[in-house]
């Protein structure tokens, strides 16, 4: 990449009124995603090894649009002083794809926590009768 790109976008000001820092307080380790991105590329019908530039420029995509999110949500639980699924739930609302696919990985959780609950009482009850 450019080192120009970078700068420029390292100098952007924090919207007013918003809870969002300036991208220049806030530091994060670039490189962080890049092997799961590749993969997931890879999924989606791009090359094996994908191109570096490539790969970074979907992790800041990626990582731009997560913060943005978790700052919003922030932004509706600090009524409550705390962010729940709830809120990110009341966020992605009006995207019924996404909604409806959060919603059905957050009933796999719970049935996978609720299976682990009834394997983990039966190791626990044959432990036991030894």
């Amino acid at each position: 990449m450019s080192s120009s790109g970078a700068a420029g976008q390292s100098a952007k000001p924090a919207k007013a009124g918003s809870s969002q820092p300036s991208e220049t307080s806030v530091k994060r380790k670039r490189g962080m995603f890049q092997k799961d991105l590749q993969h997931m590329m890879y999924g989606f019908g791009d090359d094996p090894n994908p191109i570096p530039e490539s790969v970074a420029l979907v992790e800041d995509i990626v990582v731009e649009y997560v913060t943005d999110m978790v700052h919003k949500a922030q932004d509706i639980g600090s009524k409550r002083g705390k962010i729940s699924i709830e809120d990110f739930l009341y966020l992605i609302r009006k995207d019924t794809p996404k909604l409806n696919r959060c919603t059905e990985l957050l009933s796999m959780q719970e049935e996978l926590k609720q299976a682990r609950k009834a394997f983990d009482v039966d190791e626990e009850k044959l432990a036991s009768l030894e």
